[in-house]
C-alpha cells in the first residue's frame, strides 16, 4: 500500500573546515570520561555472578582509566607500541578531511521529533520538522585514538539519551536537554518592505507567521526550531567486545563477543543498588553452543525481541520477570523460529512488525523469509517469502517495517525495495541506470543503501548511502487511505495520502476508454491540504471519503480539517484551541453531508458528528455521543446503520436519524465478543450481513442478534455466523474464510459500485440455447487481496448457506494480478491499482517516481469460474450486467484465447472440457462471430484445428457472417480459410465478398481485398479478374484462370484437408 513518490529531499549539515579553530566536547582536547563502567571479559566457564561481580563493583577503576587519559598532556613523548600505531592510524582516518563528514549511521527517536545522525568522530543532533541542526559534538583526535572512531548511534526513547558506539568497544553517552520555550534560527529580511504572507481559509483566524518577517511557516514547522543542549554524560567500556546494542527504556542491552553474553547496563541502579546483569549464551538451554549474537531488535507494544546469531539462526526472546527468571538464574527465554538449511539462507537481519505480529528475516541470498508470531510459546510459521527483483542486489544492509505494519522496507548494497505486508512488490530503485547514477552526487540513494528510518507516520523515509557521504535523503511515499482510515468507502473510490497532500480517484467520472488508459494526470486529482492546519499537525494520518465521492475529512496529530471536491474549498478551525483539543482516533465517514468522527479528548471518548454546511466548530456540533471506552473502528453500512467496536470488546449499533433540522445517533443495540476475540485491537475492520426479510420488515433493535459479522483480525478474514443453544441463547460460529488478507470488500456496503449501464436489449438467435436464471450481478460479492491475487465470492449468499448446511466454504474465485489492486470497480468489471516507476532522463538533473494506473478485466475469470461449473445460465446473465461496456467484445475474446490456449495443449477430457462450453456461453452475445475471428488470428496456428473441431467450418462461419452483413467479419474468415490451404474456395468467395463490399460501398474493405488478391497474385492476374467479376474493370483476356480452375467451375474440397462439423451440430451434440 507504499509507493514512492517525486524526488527526494536532500539534506546535508555544512562541517567547518579543519582551518577553523574547532571547539571539542573537552577542554582538555580529550574525550571527559567523568564516569564509567569497565565490563571484563570472563571466560565461558567461569561463574556468571563472580564475572559480573569483578567488573562492576566498584566505579573507581574505569574512572582512574578515564583519569590517566585526561591527565596525558604530551602524547608524542609517550613510546608507540603496536597497539598505539594501529589507534593513531584509525584515528587519521577518521579525521580524515575527505571521509570525515560520511554519515555512517542514522537514527530516529520514537517520539518522531528529532534524529541523530553520526559520522566517524562526530554526532549530530537534527530536528525533524523544520529539518535543522540542533545539537552537535565533535570528538577531538585524542578521543578518537583512544576510543576508535564511531560506528554506530542509539537513542533513548524518551530522546534525552543518546549513546555513541566505538569499534573498540566503548559507548560514549550524551544527555540531551531542551527548553520548551526557547527558539532558535528565527528568520529576519533585510530591507524588507513587503510581507510576503500567503493566502489561507476564512475560517482559519491564528496568524501564520513566524518571527518579523511574516513567513508562513511549512508543514509541521508551525513550532519553529527548538533550543536544545548536548552534554557528555560518561564512557562505558565493555573489554568483551560489542556486537551489537540496544536502547531501551530502563536500560542497555548489550550484546558481546568473548564470552558471547547479554550484558543489560541500567540507566540508573535499580532498588537493591545493581546497575547491571549479564547471562551467557552458552547458559541458555535453548540457544546453539559457540554462537556470537550479531543482530537484535526490540518491539515494545510486542514486547519481543528478535537476535540473530553467527550461525544464521534467528530467535524470538522475551525478557522474564523477577518472579519468572528462576530465583534469578536465567534472565531471558526464546525460541528458534528461523533455521537455514543452508548457507544461503542464513539470517543477516531482522525487523519486528508488531501491527501484524510479523518478524522478517533478511537471508544472504536475498530472500527474505517473513513469519507470524501467532504466540509467545514459539508457534511462529512461516508466513511468505519475497525475492528482490535483481540477481546481484549485493548483501543486505537493514530491513524496516513502515509504523503502520503495511511495507516492508529493505536496503541492499545496490539498491533498495518494497513490498506490502503479505509481499506484493513495491518500488525498487534496481532499474536505475547506473551510468546517471555515478554522475549525479544527489542520487546516490539509488545505488545502495547502507541505513534508513522511517519518519512522517510512515509518509518518508531518511536514507544513507552506502559508499558513504555527507547527504542524507528523505525519500516520500504515497499509501492507500486505507492504511489509514479502513472503511468501506475508501476501497470503493481509491485515495492516495501523503504527509501533505491527497490523490483521488476521478475515474468514475469517465468514459470507458479514459478509465481504462494510464493517464494519471486525467484520472486523479491532487488536493494539496492547507498550510494554515499542516504547520502545527502534520503528517496527515488518516483521511476518508464520501460515497458520492463529494467530500474528503483529513486528520493529522490533532484536529481535523474537511474539503469539497466540487468548491475546492476547505474548511479548518477558527480557533486553534479547539483544533488542538482532541486527536482523531478510531476513524471516521461520511453520512451525506455529515462527518462521524471518533474522537480521544481529555481521557473522553465521544462520537463527534460535524456538517460540512456549518463552520468547523466544537460548539456547533450537530451531535455529541459519549463512550465508555476508546474506539478501534466504526463503519458506516446499509443505508443508516452506524457500527462503532471499542477497545472493550463491544460492538454498538446506532441508527443515523436525519431530519429537516437535525441529525442525531439512536443506539439501538450492542453486543460483546468475550471469549470471541481475544485482543479487540488488532481487529483492523468489520462488517456484517442482515437478512434480506430483516432489512425489509425487522426491528433494527434486532439487526445485532442475526446479523453475520465478518471481522479482518491481523491478516484473518473471519466469519461469525449466529445460531442459538438449546438453551435460546446465542452463540458464534467462527469460520476462517482467508489468509494474510490486506483488504477486503463488501460489495453491499458501497452503492457507489451498484449502479450497472444499461443493458442492450437485442439478442441472439441462440439465445434459447439453455434457461437463464433469476438476475445475477456483483451487488452482493465479497472481494479479498491476499497479497498475491484478489480473492472473489460472486455471492456472500453462498458462504452463508454452507454454513447454515454444514457444507464446507465456497472456494473463491483467483484473480492473479501484477500490480497491487486499490479497488475492484464492480460495475467497470475491472480491476484498479497502481504501480511505482523510476524516470531517469539524460536532459534532466535528476531522477523521480511517479505511480501508473493499471486495469485488469476480472469479467473473464468469473464467467470461465461458472462455466467451469457447469453454471452456464448465471454466466450469461453475469455478463448482461456489462454488455454496454466498450471493451466487453475484449473482455470475451480474452475468454476464449485463456481457455483455448490452456486445452490445445492438455488436451482434457470431454466431461473437463471447458471450451465447448465458452462457445456455447458466447452464442448469447451478437460479438460472438467478431469475438472468434479476432482469436483465431491472434492465436497460433497449431492450435486453430482443436478450436474449429468445437465451433464448426470456417466456411460456415464466413457464410454466416456474409448473411448478417458483417463484411469485415467475413473477410477476416476468409484470412483463415487462405491460412488453411483452401485457396480454390476461398477465392470464390472473395468474389462474393468484394461484390458485396462494392455494392455497399464499403471500400476500404474493397482496398484491404485487393491487397490480399495483389499479394496473392504479383502479376495482378487474380485481381483483374475479380475486379472484372463484379463490374468494376474489363480484364484483358487470359488463357486459364486462376480464379476458377477447369474454365471457371469450382472442384475440390472445399474444407481443404479438414472435415468441421457446423456449428449446429456442435452445439446438438451438447
Amino acid at each position: 500500500m507504499y509507493w514512492p513518490i517525486r524526488a527526494p529531499r536532500v539534506y546535508a549539515a555544512k562541517v567547518p573546515p579543519p582551518s577553523i579553530p574547532i571547539d571539542y566536547d573537552s577542554e582538555e582536547s580529550a574525550e571527559l570520561v567523568r564516569h564509567s563502567l569497565s565490563f571484563s571479559s570472563a571466560p565461558d566457564d567461569a561463574d556468571q555472578n563472580d564475572s559480573i561481580k569483578g567488573s562492576t563493583e566498584d566505579e573507581d577503576e574505569g574512572r582512574k582509566v578515564g583519569e590517566k587519559e585526561v591527565q596525558v598532556e604530551d602524547e608524542e613523548s609517550l613510546p608507540e607500541s603496536a597497539g598505539d600505531k594501529a589507534r593513531a592510524s584509525m584515528a587519521n582516518a577518521a579525521l580524515d578531511e575527505e571521509t570525515r563528514s560520511h554519515i555512517i549511521a542514522l537514527r530516529v527517536a520514537r517520539s518522531g521529533l528529532l534524529f541523530a545522525a553520526v559520522t566517524r568522530a562526530e554526532l549530530t543532533i537534527w530536528q525533524m520538522k523544520p529539518t535543522a541542526v540542533v545539537a552537535h559534538v565533535r570528538r577531538s583526535p585524542s578521543s578518537v585514538e583512544s576510543y576508535g572512531p564511531n560506528i554506530d548511534v542509539l537513542v533513548r526513547p524518551d530522546s534525552q539519551i543518546f549513546v555513541v558506539q566505538t569499534s573498540l568497544g566503548y559507548l560514549m553517552t550524551y544527555s540531551l536537554a531542551t527548553d520548551p520555550n526557547a527558539r532558535v534560527y528565527k528568520p529576519t529580511f533585510v530591507n524588507n518592505y513587503h510581507h510576503h504572507t500567503r493566502q489561507h481559509s476564512t475560517s482559519s483566524a491564528r496568524r501564520m507567521s513566524v518571527g518579523n518577517g511574516g513567513l508562513t511557516p511549512g508543514a509541521g514547522e508551525g513550532g519553529g526550531v527548538r533550543e536544545f543542549s548536548l552534554q557528555f554524560r560518561m564512557v562505558i567500556k565493555v573489554d568483551a567486545g560489542i556486537s551489537k546494542v540496544l536502547a531501551l527504556e530502563d536500560e542497555l542491552m548489550v550484546a558481546t563477543v568473548k564470552p558471547s553474553a547479554i550484558q543489560c547496563i541500567r540507566w540508573t541502579p535499580d532498588s537493591t543498588g545493581s546497575q547491571t546483569s549479564a547471562e551467557l549464551l552458552s547458559r541458555m538451554p535453548w540457544m546453539q553452543k559457540k554462537v556470537i549474537t550479531t543482530d537484535m531488535v526490540y518491539d515494545r507494544p510486542m514486547n519481543l525481541s528478535t537476535w540473530v546469531t553467527s550461525d544464521g539462526r534467528a530467535y524470538a526472546v522475551q525478557k522474564l520477570q523477577i518472579s519468572e527468571s528462576e530465583s534469578g538464574s536465567r534472565t531471558f527465554k526464546g525460541y528458534c523460529f528461523h533455521t537455514p538449511s543452508t548457507p544461503e539462507e542464513a539470517a543477516i537481519k531482522v525487523s519486528i512488525n508488531a501491527r501484524f505480529s510479523m518478524i522478517a528475516v533478511a537471508c544472504a541470498n536475498g530472500s527474505i523469509a517473513v513469519y507470524t508470531a501467532r504466540d509467545y510459546s514459539g508457534n511462529i510459521p512461516l508466513s511468505h517469502k519475497v525475492f528482490v527483483p535483481s540477481s546481484s542486489p549485493g548483501r543486505t544492509t537493514f530491513v524496516s517495517w513502515s509504523p503502520d505494519g503495511y511495507c516492508l522496507f529493505v536496503g541492499f548494497e545496490r539498491g533498495w525495495a518494497t513490498w506490502s505486508v503479505y509481499g506484493k512488490p513495491g518500488g525498487n530503485s534496481f532499474s536505475a541506470r547506473k551510468s546517471l547514477v555515478d554522475r549525479r552526487p544527489n542520487e546516490g540513494y539509488l545505488g545502495g543503501v547502507k541505513d534508513g528510518s522511517w519518519i512522517a507516520n510512515g509518509g518518508e523515509i531518511l536514507l544513507l548511502r552506502e559508499d558513504g557521504n555527507e547527504l542524507i535523503w528523505s525519500l516520500g511515499f504515497a499509501k492507500s487511505a486505507v492504511a489509514g482510515c479502513f472503511s468501506s468507502v475508501n476501497t470503493a473510490r481509491p485515495m492516495l495520502q501523503t504527509g501533505e497532500k491527497l490523490l483521488i480517484y476521478r475515474g468514475y467520472d469517465q468514459d470507458d476508454n479514459t478509465m481504462i488508459s494510464q493517464d494519471s494526470s486525467v484520472l486523479w486529482h491532487s488536493v494539496q491540504v492547507p498550510a494554515s492546519y499542516l504547520a502545527e499537525n502534520w503528517p496527515i494520518r488518516s483521511s476518508v471519503i464520501s460515497q458520492d465521492g463529494r467530500y474528503v475529512a483529513v486528520a493529522g496529530t490533532r484536529g481535523l480539517a474537511h474539503y469539497s471536491v466540487n468548491s475546492g474549498r476547505w474548511k479548518t478551525f477558527a480557533d486553534e484551541r479547539m483544533e488542538q483539543d482532541f486527536v482523531v482516533r478510531g476513524g471516521m465517514c461520511w453520512y451525506q453531508h455529515i462527518l462521524i468522527t471518533a474522537v480521544e479528548s481529555h481521557d473522553r471518548y465521544q462520537l463527534r458528528l460535524y456538517s460540512r454546511e456549518l463552520a468547523l466548530d466544537n460548539t456547533m456540533l450537530v451531535h455529541l455521543e459519549e463512550l465508555p471506552s476508546a474506539v478501534v473502528l466504526l463503519s458506516l453500512t446499509g443505508e443508516d446503520s452506524l457500527l462503532v467496536y471499542t477497545n472493550e470488546n463491544v460492538l454498538y449499533h446506532f441508527i443515523v436519524q436525519s431530519t429537516e433540522t437535525s441529525v442525531r445517533l439512536v443506539q439501538v443495540g450492542q453486543i460483546t465478543f468475550h471469549g470471541i476475540i481475544r485482543a479487540p485491537a488488532r481487529v483492523r475492520a468489520i462488517s456484517w450481513i442482515v437478512p434480506d426479510e430483516q432489512l425489509r420488515d425487522g426491528d433494527p433493535s434486532r439487526d445485532v442478534a442475526v446479523a453475520t459479522m465478518i471481522f479482518l483480525v491481523d491478516g484473518k478474514l473471519v466469519l461469525l455466523q449466529p445460531s442459538t443453544t438449546e438453551g435460546g441463547e446465542l452463540k458464534y460460529d467462527m469460520r476462517v474464510l482467508l489468509q494474510n488478507v490486506e483488504y477486503y470488500a463488501l460489495i453491499r456496503d458501497q452503492p457507489v459500485q451498484q449502479v450497472f449501464l444499461s443493458k442492450p436489449e437485442e439478442d441472439t438467435p441462440l439465445s434459447e440455447t439453455f434457461p437463464v436464471p433469476v438476475e445475477r450481478n456483483l451487488s452482493d460479492s465479497l472481494w479479498a487481496f491476499d497479497g498475491n491475487d484478489v480473492k472473489a465470492w460472486i455471492d456472500v449468499k453462498d458462504i452463508l448457506e454452507s454454513g447454515e448446511n454444514g457444507r464446507e466454504l465456497p472456494a473463491p474465485v483467483k484473480v492473479p494480478v501484477d500490480f497491487y489492486p486499490l479497488s475492484t470497480l464492480v460495475n467497470r468489471g475491472i480491476i484498479l491499482g497502481i504501480e511505482s516507476e523510476l524516470v531517469q532522463r539524460r536532459d534532466v538533473g535528476f531522477s523521480h517516481f511517479k505511480f501508473s494506473t493499471r486495469t485488469h478485466l476480472f469479467i473473464t475469470h468469473l464467467l470461465r469460474h461458472l462455466l467451469s461449473c457447469h453454471q452456464p445460465g448465471a454466466a450469461v446473465e453475469l455478463a448482461r450486467n456489462y454488455e454496454a461496456l466498450v471493451y466487453f467484445p475484449h473482455a470475451l475474446e480474452v475468454l476464449l484465447h485463456d481457455v483455448l490456449d490452456e486445452e490445445a495443449d492438455t488436451s482434457p477430457k470431454p466431461e473437463d472440457a471447458v471450451l465447448p462450453e465458452v462457445i456455447r456461453f458466447l452464442t448469447h452475445f451478437p460479438h460472438y462471430l467478431d469475438v472468434i475471428v479476432r482469436c483465431t488470428r491472434k492465436t497460433e496456428v497449431a492450435s486453430w484445428k482443436h478450436l474449429f473441431s468445437v465451433v464448426g467450418s470456417p466456411q460456415v462461419l464466413f457464410e454466416e457472417s456474409l448473411s448478417r452483413g458483417l463484411l469485415k467479419t467475413a473477410g477476416g474468415y476468409l484470412l483463415i480459410l487462405h491460412t488453411l490451404e483452401q485457396l480454390s474456395s476461398s477465392s470464390k468467395d472473395m468474389v462474393r465478398l468484394f461484390a458485396r463490399a462494392v455494392q455497399e460501398g464499403d471500400w476500404d474493405l474493397c482496398k484491404e481485398l485487393a491487397r490480399f488478391l495483389t499479394a496473392l497474385d504479383n502479376s495482378g492476374k487474380t485481381l483483374r479478374e475479380a475486379l472484372a467479376l463484379v463490374d468494376l474493370r474489363s480484364p484483358a483476356e487470359e488463357k486459364g484462370s486462376f480464379m476458377f480452375a477447369n474454365g471457371g467451375s469450382g472442384s475440390g474440397n472445399s474444407d481443404g484437408d479438414y472435415e468441421f462439423p457446423s456449428l449446429g451440430e456442435r452445439l446438438g451434440e451438447r
